[in-house]
């Protein structure tokens, strides 16, 4: 599912980048029409962003959050200038609310906007706001589902500026859940039965947290965020070899450590790992009436950890496998597909956002 906020949703079939600003790097993706397929990944690069530039989703170095979106443009050569971008689930109020079906798009609005002031804690003036009408409301065949979206005007101000600063025209502002699951519809397709009646725990493990989604039929019936990511493993390498954060980073994706490195700190971050995915379906199981989980995926920049897979699938014995958001599509010749494969993961908002160009 894709929510744009109003005020920027520009539907149709131009080229469009999807830009992933996360604390540590911008991921710009840029998807095609393929010739065998329906998609093709056309491009996309990461690239680091100073530390401090963004905090708790906030843009506090919008020049240097830019400038690193600019080195993305320039490494891939991309000449399309319009964006599609996405705003933390932090920065935005989402509501399911219940409403008459069958209504014209204006009344659809004037509706959403009088509901929305029962939610939203300052003026509507102060907002963007949209919605998504979701299907038919399961109390009533009169009503439908409708999620509602409001962000402050401020933040959304501010990854337009971003975007501006490097060169490009933002058209769409998302919500980086909703991305991610757009990613996760298109990876769903491509199960047995197209993964109906299939329970799945999408784990996004990123650099502070990660973020658990459950996936039933199209629909999310189970969130949770925890605190685990691939700082600690970082901050363990700082701590062990005396390096810069930099330069611990760069070694840790290299594998460019002394000997020790497996024993002393990778099998006690992935043995972690592990509980922590283990302890989260529990709660899941624990809070729900669902008793199962037919498929684990990991995903984010900690996905491809060594070991991680592995471990997650013995402690929990349930299949395991390593998302990449670009299953079924075909590959531009020049992107090399070993560093595409450790790439993948951490796609999945950029993805998603990219995908916006096919109004899935």
């Amino acid at each position: 599912m894709a929510l744009s906020l109003q005020g920027l949703l520009r539907r149709g079939t131009q080229p469009i980048l999807g830009v992933d600003v996360s604390a540590s790097n911008v991921k710009l993706v840029e998807l095609v029409p393929g010739g065998k397929t329906g998609m093709r990944l056309e491009r996309y690069a990461i690239e680091p962003i100073e530390r401090g530039a963004i905090v708790d989703g906030n843009v506090e170095k919008p020049e240097a959050v830019a400038d690193a979106l600019l080195r993305a443009i320039r490494r891939t050569g991309t000449k399309t200038r319009l964006a599609a971008m996405a705003l933390p689930s932090s920065a935005v109020i989402a509501k399911r609310i219940t409403l008459p079906a069958g209504l014209h798009e204006e009344d659809y609005e004037l509706q959403v906007e009088n509901e929305a002031s029962q939610y939203i804690p300052f003026s509507i003036d102060e907002v963007n706001l949209d919605f998504q009408i979701l299907g038919p409301a399961a109390q009533s065949d009169e009503d439908v589902e409708v999620l509602l979206a409001a962000s402050r005007k401020e933040k959304v101000e501010d990854r337009v500026a971003i975007a501006e600063m490097a060169g490009l025209k933002p058209v769409v502002i998302d919500v980086e859940p909703f991305a991610a699951r757009t990613s996760i519809d298109h990876v769903t397709r491509f199960l047995p039965n197209q993964g109906e009646g299939m329970i799945l725990a999408v784990f996004d493990v990123g650099q502070s947290t990660t973020n658990l989604t459950v996936v039933l039929n199209g629909q999310t019936v189970f969130e949770r965020d925890q605190t685990f990511g691939g700082s600690q493993l970082t901050q363990d390498i700082v701590r062990l070899y005396g390096l810069t954060l930099e330069e611990a980073e760069l070694k840790k994706k290299s594998g460019d450590l002394p000997d020790n490195y497996a024993s002393e700190l990778l099998t006690p971050f992935v043995e972690q790992g592990a509980t922590e995915v283990a302890r989260s379906l529990q709660f899941f199981f624990t809070s729900t009436p669902f008793t199962r989980v037919d498929r684990i995926f990991l995903a984010g920049g900690c996905a491809v950890t060594a070991g991680l897979a592995e471990a997650v699938a013995e402690r929990t014995q349930v299949p395991t496998e390593i998302m990449s958001p670009f299953q079924g599509m075909e590959v531009a010749g020049g992107i090399r597909e070993r560093q595409l494969r450790l790439d993948a993961p951490a796609l999945m908002v950029g993805c998603g956002l990219a995908m916006r160009r096919f109004d899935v």
